[in-house]
């Protein structure tokens, strides 16, 4: 029992952290599509590209007998190219909503994810959500909509493209949460195989994404030729290790622990990090509705884990189940 409660509390903290280095994609991405001049299509394909070589140098020193099995059947090739496409797409949606919308929109929408991932795993048991957990995704949408608006609702600027966007920031966000736990991925071949092998697939469908817009591959150089010093401290060490590498790596380790719907909403934690960021790096002043906020996600974060599992699996009654086992909520909130 021990045991098991020292491991569920260790998956928090991975999925907390790769949630907070998502601050950091955040950000960069905003500034880079803005100020920096790079299309969400470009940056998206080279992000995903650079952070997928470098986890494959690491497995190809360290986990080679993995990666012959993982590429070794057509199942598990076929299901890598699923995760592989939801990982891509959901870069991209979110991109989009950011240079359609704004940062704090796009934040607000991607929340949608833990709704989808919450529909799919009661609809497939055949229940209903969890108290604490239901609790968690009302909270945890408050907290995201008090620190994106600063309490202004109004502020949210959603015209029809940035909504479609946004809500397929959503579907992706639950895609590629759901597919390698639900298939287990995450249990035969591990978070950074699946992780980095994700990426490096996800440019088969990033490069056409970017030549279909009617660029070239001399418009890519152009684009990163121009940048500064600064534009490559943000796009290498902000987006492409924290945000991309960490972020996905730490929070789909700690999602492989605590499950899909307690994942989903532990990664909510995003928007405070991106704030705390803002304040570190910008400058920018703590409101009343930041700090409101954060305090909301804490509770969130105390809702959902105060009822930690005792047994192996943590959460996962299935593995299949992708979140919730059927006996958990049978058994209440």
């Amino acid at each position: 029992m021990e045991q098991n409660r020292k491991r569920f509390w260790l998956g928090v903290a991975w999925t907390l952290l790769g949630g907070m280095l998502w601050g950091f994609s955040g950000t960069s991405v905003q500034y880079l599509t803005t100020t920096g001049g790079v299309s969400p299509t470009l940056l998206t394909c080279t992000r995903i590209f650079l952070g997928g070589v470098i986890f494959l140098a690491f497995l190809l020193l360290t986990q080679r007998s993995v990666l012959a099995r993982m590429f070794g059947s057509a199942r598990s090739v076929a299901l890598m190219l699923l995760f592989a496409l939801s990982l891509y797409g959901n870069q991209i949606c979110y991109a989009q909503t950011v240079q359609i919308t704004n940062a704090g929109t796009a934040t607000v929408l991607q929340m949608l994810g833990s709704v989808f991932v919450m529909v799919f795993v009661c609809v497939q048991g055949r229940h209903l959500p969890r108290a604490r957990e239901f609790a968690g995704l009302v909270i945890a949408i408050a907290a995201t909509v008090m620190i994106a608006t600063q309490g202004d609702v109004r502020s949210i600027n959603i015209p029809l493209d940035g909504l479609v966007w946004g809500i397929l920031t959503g579907l992706t966000t639950a895609a590629y949460i759901l597919i390698p736990k639900h298939y287990g991925l995450l249990d035969q071949f591990g978070s950074i195989a699946v992780v980095g092998m994700g990426m490096l697939l996800g440019t088969v469908f990033g490069v056409p994404a970017y030549l279909l817009e009617g660029n070239t591959l001399a418009d890519a150089w152009s684009a990163f030729a121009a940048f500064g010093g600064y534009e490559w401290m943000i796009f290498l060490l902000g987006l492409v290790a924290a945000g991309t590498m960490g972020g996905y790596g730490f929070y789909l380790h700690g999602v492989s622990i605590v499950g899909s719907v307690k994942g989903s909403l532990l990664g909510a934690i995003e928007p405070v990090s991106a704030t705390a960021l803002a304040a570190a790096w910008l400058g920018t002043v703590f409101t009343g509705w930041d700090i409101a906020g954060m305090i909301l996600m804490c509770v969130m974060v105390v809702f959902i884990t105060s009822d930690e599992p005792t047994r192996d699996e943590s959460l996962d009654a299935n593995p299949r189940d992708g979140g919730c086992g059927r006996k958990d909520l049978q058994d209440g909130g």
